[in-house]
């Protein structure tokens, strides 16, 4: 398996430090506040506020009113007051209903993508779901990767399967979420994250074909 699989650390801590510094510099309005949060907690930041999220939504409705959004807020550990969390409520809930679309919330949360950029998370994903159901899974690495050149297999410290579980818990959200399962929206989110620390395109490009070995 392709170790840059594994080694987008670097890039990780450069956007956790520049998150952090954001945090004590200034003001920053509500929605650019809880990104700062979320990315300096690495790259699954978001996705672990998203999954704490979903795992909330008993009804399905992928809705959340200000409540279950302030429980979500504190139960992922984000250091932010009651009174700065009913207003991020209210810049994600644009249009006065009580409740925000779960989806477009982690739309906005996300940092900015170029079209290039997105084009090449999809080919990644696209070549990692094997069985193109929407979900990346351990058997769908296995039909793409051998983990058997890895240091810790060589050593045998872990088995190819724990290896390339590792590989997938690196998209979720941590924090006992972990399901072995990288749903598209996280793997877009983990490389929106990592995207954030990367200037140009053309370096990203680079970097996303060197780690997928894509054409």
């Amino acid at each position: 398996m392709n170790d840059e699989l594994f080694d987008f650390q670097q890039l990780e801590a450069n956007i956790v430090n520049k998150s952090l510094a954001q945090l004590s510099a200034a003001d920053m309005d509500p929605i650019t506040k809880l990104r700062a949060l979320c990315l300096s907690r690495g790259a699954t930041g978001i996705n672990g506020l998203g999954r704490i999220f979903r795992n909330m939504d008993d009804d399905g409705s992928k809705a959340l009113n200000e409540y279950e959004f302030t429980k979500g807020i504190k139960e992922c550990g984000l250091d932010v007051s009651n009174e700065e969390i009913k207003e991020m409520f209210r810049s994600f809930d644009e249009d006065g209903s009580g409740s925000i679309n779960m989806t477009e919330f982690l739309l906005k949360l996300r940092p900015p993508m170029s079209q290039a950029r997105l084009a090449m998370i999809d080919k990644a994903f696209s070549k990692m779901d094997k069985t193109g159901d929407g979900v990346i899974t351990l058997e769908d690495l296995k039909n793409v990767y051998t983990a058997r050149e890895h240091p810790k297999f060589k050593s045998g410290e872990k088995t190819e399967d724990e290896i390339l579980t590792d590989f997938l818990h690196n998209f979720e959200g941590g924090r006992g979420n972990l399901d072995g399962k990288v749903t598209k929206e996280e793997f877009i989110n983990y490389y929106a994250t990592i995207s954030a620390s990367i200037d140009n395109d053309e370096y990203f490009e680079f970097m996303m074909k060197k780690a997928y070995a894509l054409e």
